[in-house]
């Protein structure tokens, strides 16, 4: 086509423009120069950011030369995220540099403007350097580079602005190439057909259970007949290596399209706009394991709810060239629940409030009747079995199995340790024994002998500091293969702790119900004390997973501050009883104004959990507990309390070992002997909050009472409720 553009010159002449086929010609671009596109006629499509979301992981099987052209386009991306990075850092390094054109707001955003610190800029310079390479854009397309200057840019945008609690990020750095592992796609488009920039799955779940279908399937099932077989049933029988399906010939011109293709699912990426190798086709072989099939049909039967496509890479020492490519499909469609768990999350129970008291070392949860009256003598407001109690710890097999792989753990350090010693000999120094035999050599007038693994420390100058970089080492490809073994362990470690983790809360929920509370404590802190110990345990993965499940279940779990409630701090009488970390079980004493209950700490600070009340349940500063309630509950708990409060009537039961694998990371049980060599020493081996109590009162407790000018003792102003194995009259005196 054709079109004469006619434009007011002094001499009158026209001025053409050869427009390509299918071209739109707008306002001011009769001159040749770049074009934009024009706005949307229609309203623009836009995701809820309240709507439902799911990301499903599909495993992707290419061939030798589909994976050399993955490996090839996660090189190019590494490459333009680099630039990227190195560029952000710069400009944010300029930003601050310039304090006196950041005076006022408007100065400080036109001194961003003049930098190009915007997301705009960011994207432009993708640009630039995709077109400043000579063989970028032979495997990214220029979508993929403004999506990772999308990615670039939030990192910047965290470090320049605040957020809502007024804190910002440090100063963006440059990653690091074994850290690269996401390649962001586009998202397509929900309002035209057949437009999906970027990477694309094909193909429909009935082609792919037609073309790899069970031996024991009957022919011609239909997907939703599948989901309905008997747990147990083989739906799948995937090769190993299947081979990427080619695209169908239509519309009666020998082209390939893929938009007509409804085959077995397939990732198609159409390569860089300089690419001449076509199409990038990669198998996707889908999870085959028991009840698999029924969370595939949710998320993969209706191609309508597909979003996005991003590509992934994991560390997997037992593939080729030693990564795992994976497609992270983003389905806009709330996730996959099966029966049997919403059944359990529906008889939960809904009529009980509980507590729950995180510790280093186990985990306790106390619930009582959410309607629980005041109570008199006459009508006990609870019956015996009220109050239940759940305690979780680890398992003496679980214990031995976290052990072993410490033990495991510990010799694939040192046999990385003696493999970089060894193949970088010039920059560790002879260890004490080895120089001592070095110079009995000399002296007797013998050879020196070659030391192939030095045992002494690094080289390094006066300072301290090593005179070569470790990672300018040499490593051997035995290295490499134990470094992707140890940390394919971990990862399978660090499933293993989730999957424990949503057991017990799901354990939990069902029979405590889902709305707890708990204190809102600095588990970081607990790290720092108590490491080897939190690691082995996972108290703050154990809450985690309990808080999405309250939430899933109906519920909430709210945080209470401890300076509000001091929850350890207190009887459930109302009596503060102050005591040490050291004493784990609590004792309210008669003969100074208490009710006499004992019973374990942590059930004790539970149950004292189950009756805070909240002011704005947003806010755990507004956290009060409710002393005369959980006086009169505690009067009318019967000879059935005490028990609860000192060991677990409803155990929850540990996940089967073998499944779950509780702990398995490199925590592992403190070794006797340490601890026997740091008394010996003298080193202190707790700290200082094992000696120390506090007595400042919390914002519910009202100040101790004064008589001629003295405090008197703690409790004797409070009514007094005795509690024994067998109540006697509950009334207050």
């Amino acid at each position: 086509m054709f079109i004469m553009l006619h434009t007011a010159t002094g001499h009158g002449d026209a001025v053409s423009y050869a427009a390509p086929p299918g071209a739109e010609v707008g306002d001011g671009h009769a001159t040749g120069e770049r074009r934009f596109r024009g706005r949307n006629k229609g309203p623009a499509w836009r995701r809820s950011h309240d709507g439902p979301v799911t990301v499903v992981r599909l495993r992707l099987v290419p061939d030798p030369a589909a994976r050399h052209r993955l490996e090839q386009l996660f090189a190019a991306g590494w490459s333009l995220k680099r630039a990227l990075q190195r560029d952000a850092r710069s400009r944010a390094l300029a930003y601050q540099a310039g304090h006196h054109r950041r005076r006022s707001p408007a100065a400080a955003k036109q001194w961003r403007t003049r930098l190009g610190l915007s997301r705009d800029a960011l994207e432009r310079a993708a640009y630039r350097h995709l077109d400043a390479s000579g063989h970028l854009k032979h495997h990214l397309s220029k979508a993929v580079g403004m999506h990772l200057a999308d990615e670039v840019w939030t990192g910047v945008e965290r470090h320049l602005f605040a957020d809502a609690s007024g804190r910002r990020h440090g100063m963006p750095g440059v990653g690091t190439w074994w850290g690269f592992k996401r390649i962001p796609g586009r998202a397509r488009s929900h309002t035209r057909a057949r437009k999906w920039e970027t990477f694309r799955l094909h193909g429909t779940l009935a082609g792919h259970l037609a073309a790899y279908p069970s031996p024991g399937l009957s022919p011609g099932i239909t997907p939703q007949q599948a989901a309905s077989l008997p747990p147990g049933t083989s739906v799948l029988a995937q090769p190993r290596a299947p081979t990427p399906p080619q695209p169908p010939r239509g519309r009666g011109r020998g082209k390939g399209v893929w938009w007509e293709y409804d085959g077995p699912l397939t990732v198609v990426f159409a390569g860089g706009p300089d690419g001449c190798r076509g199409d990038l086709v990669v198998a996707v072989r889908l999870p085959q394991g028991t009840g698999q099939w029924p969370h595939l049909v949710h998320t993969l039967d209706d191609p309508d709810t597909w979003h996005k496509v991003d590509l992934v890479r994991r560390r997997a020492p037992s593939e080729p060239g030693g990564w795992v490519y994976e497609a992270h499909l983003m389905v806009l469609k709330a996730a996959y629940i099966p029966a049997s768990t919403a059944a359990r999350r529906a008889a939960a129970p809904s009529a009980r409030r509980g507590g729950v008291d995180g510790n280093v070392s186990n985990l306790a949860v106390v619930s009582v009747p959410a309607d629980s009256p005041t109570g008199t003598p006459d009508a006990p407001a609870a019956s015996a079995g009220s109050v239940v109690s759940s305690r979780v710890t680890l398992p003496e097999t679980e214990r031995t199995r976290i052990a072993r792989r410490e033990r495991k753990w510990r010799g694939r350090r040192r046999a990385l340790e003696r493999s970089r010693r060894a193949t970088n000999t010039t920059q560790y120094r002879l260890s004490k024994r080895q120089a001592k035999r070095e110079h009995r050599r000399r002296a007797a007038g013998l050879p020196s002998k070659q030391v192939t693994v030095p045992g002494g420390p690094r080289d390094a100058r006066t300072d301290g500091k090593p005179r070569r970089s470790h990672r300018h080492d040499f490593l051997s490809n035995a290295y490499l293969r134990l470094r992707a073994a140890d940390t394919a362990a971990e990862q399978r470690a660090a499933q293993s702790r989730t999957t424990r983790a949503r057991q017990i809360a799901a354990g939990l929920v069902g029979v405590h119900g889902p709305d707890l509370v708990v204190e809102d404590c600095d588990i970081t802190t607990w790290f720092r004390l108590w490491g080897a110990a939190c690691a082995r345990f996972t108290p703050g993965m154990l809450i985690t997973a309990l808080r999405a499940e309250c939430a899933a279940a109906g519920g909430r779990l709210l945080r209470a501050s401890t300076r509000a409630t001091a929850l350890s701090q207190h009887c459930p009488c109302g009596r503060r009883t102050p005591k040490t970390l050291g004493v784990r079980t609590h004792h309210c004493p008669i003969e100074d104004g208490g009710c006499g209950l004992t019973g374990d700490r942590d059930l004790v600070a539970a149950a004292l959990a189950a009756f805070v009340r909240f002011d704005d349940p947003d806010d755990s500063s507004t956290a009060r507990v409710d002393f005369q309630v959980s006086r009169s509950v505690l009067c009318a708990g019967g000879p059935g309390l005490p028990g609860a409060l000192t060991e677990s009537t409803a155990p929850i039961p540990a996940p089967v070992t073998g499944t779950s694998g509780a702990g398995e990371g490199k925590a592992a049980a403190i070794n006797p002997r340490t601890r026997r060599n740091r008394r010996q020493v003298g080193e202190r081996a707790a700290s200082a909050r094992r000696t120390r109590t506090s007595t400042v009162p919390t914002p519910d407790e009202p100040p101790p009472p004064t008589w001629a000018g003295q405090v008197v003792a703690p409790g004797r102003h409070r009514p007094r409720t005795r509690l024994f194995n067998t109540p006697p009259n509950c009334g207050t005196r």
